[in-house]
């Protein structure tokens, strides 16, 4: 096979193999593309070797990379699934956030866990525009690796709620029943227990807790509900 061949071989492989790519990433869905979480990290990692491999060295079986791509793709969509429905396997395969830093104070123990140094965090709240550490109320470190933050808010500019004299100090909202399933520890930081919780549930006309997909809380004891019955239809962005 002469040089010239060979490049030709190659860019035929480009223009047939990275359609191929792009319909198997929308297979996969925006979770692959927007999170990044570690499991599709790897998958990612997988498809661009694959692919590689298969535009760079002309012996690669062509045939045999679509036929890995394809398979690749519908394993990611598979997983994605379970770790919708199976709560706990998600954990098993990704990391779970992270307080790392509460009421101004840094949770050293739970840095080290996640293998995160000062100065990461420091870096990460700068990029939020906060420079002080006792500026935060809470920070998380998200499953993707990002950081969520709530300034205290007495260090947030005013809103309307400081305005009409209330505050927004109890809008952080604690998930206390995910799928059915009372969350025993949020309960237990929120100081309620669980027969309190079934008799706001029953003043809100709830008595099943499998019909509870998601039931947040927050430091005021107010509810928000979600249900396990689902709406069907789907609002797209035009574009």
């Amino acid at each position: 096979m002469t040089l010239l061949t060979e490049l030709a071989l190659i860019s035929g492989r480009i223009v047939t193999i990275l359609p191929l790519l792009l319909a198997t990433t929308l297979l996969m869905g925006k979770r692959s593309i927007g999170e990044v979480p570690i499991f599709d990290f790897l998958i990612i990692i997988t498809l661009a070797s694959v692919t590689g491999a298969d535009i760079a060295d002309p012996t690669v079986s062509h045939l045999h990379t679509a036929f890995a791509i394809v398979a690749i793709g519908f394993f990611q969509k598979i997983v994605a699934r379970l770790v919708i429905k199976k709560r706990k396997f998600g954990k098993w395969i990704t990391f779970e956030p992270t307080v790392v830093i509460k009421d101004g104070k840094i949770i050293f123990g739970n840095l080290e866990s996640i293998r995160y140094s000062i100065d990461n965090v420091l870096q990460m709240l700068r990029q939020k525009n906060i420079f002080a550490i006792e500026d935060v109320d809470i920070a998380i470190i998200e499953a993707n690796g990002q950081i969520s933050v709530k300034q205290r808010p007495e260090r947030t500019s005013p809103t309307m709620d400081d305005l009409g004299l209330q505050t927004t100090k109890n809008r952080i909202s604690y998930p206390v029943i995910i799928e059915g399933i009372m969350q025993g520890e949020v309960l237990k930081d929120l100081q309620i227990t669980e027969e309190e919780l079934r008799q706001e549930l029953q003043k809100k006309g709830v008595f099943r807790l499998e019909s509870v997909f998601l039931c947040t809380m927050n430091q005021a004891k107010e509810l928000h509900l979600a249900y396990t019955e689902r709406d069907e239809r789907i609002e797209r962005i035009q574009h």
